[in-house]
């Protein structure tokens, strides 16, 4: 075999070794998320099967977020969620909806992100997840007299689905740093709402990530958070 044909050949094999590793890796993860989804819903099922009422619905949200830590003259990302509930009554409840103590896991598809505005150009780093978060959710009571108010809180985990960066580099020395960003979060979310309705409660929600965005990025700590506002339409209210 010629020189020529021999460097093209090792070239090609080098090609194929790359491709079957980010197959590999691909058919990894998402094996992996697979398996934490089926977890979730294992739990959800074996939580059903203890509560008092089960109800759900649709909840929505637009939040401003942003990502701390790592971009020059950063700008909060207008963004949104949508997403499922399901709401467990953990207490006794009877037909006039008077439990007061609920556990609500919900799964979402949500915009995050943020904006930067330094001197060398405007730049956008807009992620979208699909996020899960396990609310305990409290609703202010005297007696069995609910009243409208609650508050609620719980852990959150991500998983990204998407990315999307827009404008020029900032520092050359972070370049390669902010490259790489991390597929799987965790945090906290937590807020207060009011019953406005028997199908409409509204919320103000704030979210903070523990987990680090940029794993490479040696600088700070870098998260995500949001606040927002939202709705949740309950599509059926009754004891289960």
């Amino acid at each position: 075999m010629m020189p020529a044909e021999n460097d093209l050949f090792l070239m090609k094999l080098q090609d194929s070794r790359k491709k079957i590793i980010n197959l590999h890796l691909n058919y990894s993860f998402y094996t992996s998320m697979k398996s934490r989804i089926l977890l979730y819903f294992s739990l959800l099922a074996s939580v059903l099967s203890f509560g008092q009422t089960f109800k759900y619905g649709i909840t929505a949200n637009i939040h401003k977020g942003s990502i701390v830590g790592i971009h020059d003259v950063s700008k909060p990302a207008l963004g949104g969620g949508l997403g499922f509930f399901t709401s467990i009554s953990l207490v006794e409840n009877d037909i006039f909806d008077s439990a007061w103590l609920y556990l609500e896991p919900q799964i979402e598809f949500s915009m995050q992100g943020e904006n930067a505005d330094p001197p060398q150009g405007y730049q956008k780093f807009h992620n979208n997840y699909i996020g899960t978060q396990v609310y305990l959710k409290y609703f202010f009571h005297k007696g069995n007299m609910k009243r409208d108010l609650f508050v609620f809180a719980g852990p959150r985990i991500e998983i990204l689905v998407s990315e999307k960066r827009e404008g020029p580099p900032v520092y050359d020395m972070f370049v390669d740093q902010e490259k790489r960003i991390n597929h799987f979060g965790y945090g906290v979310s937590f807020g207060a709402g009011v019953k406005v309705t028997q199908k409409v409660e509204g919320f103000i929600r704030y979210d903070r990530g523990f987990s680090k965005i940029y794993p490479d990025y040696t600088y700070k700590n870098t998260y995500n958070r949001f606040l927002g506002v939202g709705i949740n339409y309950y599509l059926n209210n009754n004891r289960w």
